[in-house]
């Protein structure tokens, strides 16, 4: 002991010192290694999450329970002796009864151009080459 007192001596300090922090230094480590987890909030939160996952479950059986069940039937509108008028907006009318709708929009025109000339005109000063393919050269 009084070796490794020496080898772990502060120089200018007392021979226990080295010791002392070596002690020190493996008392910390070893209550970080064994601190439970609830210091680092993992506790709380895995107990939230337990919380959830129960809420969920209670859930589900809920609805398994309610999907063996027969629907409740449904009731249909009050009858009531009132008659109300509709609104003029909507009265049929005969153009609206027997007109068919549009079912696509009009078709516009074919476009015009007013620079092109007629056919069989003289031609313009511009005109293309023509290519006589293949050529048969015998």
């Amino acid at each position: 002991m009084r070796n490794l007192a020496t080898t772990l001596s502060i120089p200018g300090m007392p021979d226990w010192t080295g010791l002392l922090l070596l002690a020190l230094g493996l008392l910390c480590a070893a209550a970080f290694l064994l601190m439970p987890f609830s210091v680092f909030g993992v506790k709380a939160r895995l107990e939230a999450l337990e919380v959830q996952l129960d809420e969920i479950q209670a859930e589900i059986r809920s609805l398994a329970l309610r999907m063996g069940e027969p629907a409740p039937p449904r009731r249909g509108p009050a009858a009531t002796d009132e008659w109300v008028e509709p609104p003029a907006s909507y009265v049929a009318t005969p153009a609206r009864d027997y007109a068919a709708p549009r079912v696509a929009p009009p078709v516009p025109p074919p476009a015009a151009w007013p620079d092109a000339p007629a056919r069989g005109a003289a031609p313009s000063s511009r005109s293309e080459p023509r290519l006589d393919w293949p050529r048969n050269r015998n």
